[in-house]
């Protein structure tokens, strides 16, 4: 099982995320955004299954600041921006051979862990 968790250290749900994944014993690669942003690929892989707008945190004081909640921008151009601040995102993002999850979704983690 290759699990890759995406996000920053400071954010309490990529620390729930590597937790359970820890506490299973389960290998983890974890991508700190704050290190190394993510690449566009990455982040399509992702949009692709949920959508862009399920990406973005809306929320999120990074967004706030930088004054995006008016802001429509076409998905690549979304994409860009998420490369350059990925505080923008909803975390962790966490893929598992091929399947994808966004957000803290313990139940989603449980189907492919079957523990």
């Amino acid at each position: 099982m290759n699990v890759m968790i995406f996000g920053v250290q400071k954010d309490s749900d990529t620390r729930k995320a590597l937790r359970f994944f820890k506490e299973r014993r389960i290998k983890v690669h974890f991508n700190d955004f704050k290190v190394r942003a993510p690449s566009k690929g990455e982040l399509r892989r992702f949009q692709q299954r949920y959508g862009m707008e399920a990406l973005l945190n809306r929320d999120s004081k990074r967004f706030q600041s930088l004054g995006l909640g008016a802001a429509h921008y076409s998905e690549d151009r979304w994409l860009e921006l998420a490369t350059e601040e990925p505080e923008i995102l909803r975390m962790p993002l966490v893929r598992c051979d091929g399947k994808v999850s966004i957000g803290h979704d313990e139940a989603t983690w449980r189907s492919w862990t079957g523990r």
